[in-house]
């Protein structure tokens, strides 16, 4: 239960991360994957970027353990690798840009990411004992 709840964590957290660009131009990943979703069935040549899609693909891994009876490790981590793809390249935009809204959005995925680590290594070795 604890993992499933994790892997769900990792999927809100991950929509929850803030973009700025351009004088004024800002939105958070929520409405950008609205917006890629919506292109998919509309103008699917406008949003195929590695940026869009294996963040999205990540999400749906993510999405998928939740209906496992135990949620698979490799599924977990496989998620959240690809969404990391796009959310520590954010998380580094906001340090280098010293852009504390940016910085901040993507904490709670950071840490998401490190506390579904130390639970599975705390299964693990909680097994071979």
């Amino acid at each position: 239960m604890k993992l499933k709840l994790l892997n769900a964590a990792l999927i809100v957290t991950s929509v929850m991360a803030y973009l700025e660009w351009g004088q004024g131009n800002s939105m958070f990943l929520l409405t950008g994957e609205a917006d890629i979703i919506k292109g998919l069935f509309t103008d699917p040549a406008s949003v195929v970027h590695p940026f869009t899609l294996i963040p999205l693909a990540g999400q749906l891994m993510l999405l998928a353990t939740l209906f496992q009876k135990h949620p698979g490790k490799v599924l977990t981590f496989l998620g959240m690798g690809c969404i990391a793809v796009l959310l520590l390249f954010i998380f580094a935009i906001g340090i280098m840009s010293l852009n504390i809204k940016i910085f901040a959005s993507t904490l709670p995925f950071v840490v998401t990411c490190v506390l579904t680590v130390i639970t599975h290594r705390k299964q693990r070795t909680t097994a071979q004992a």
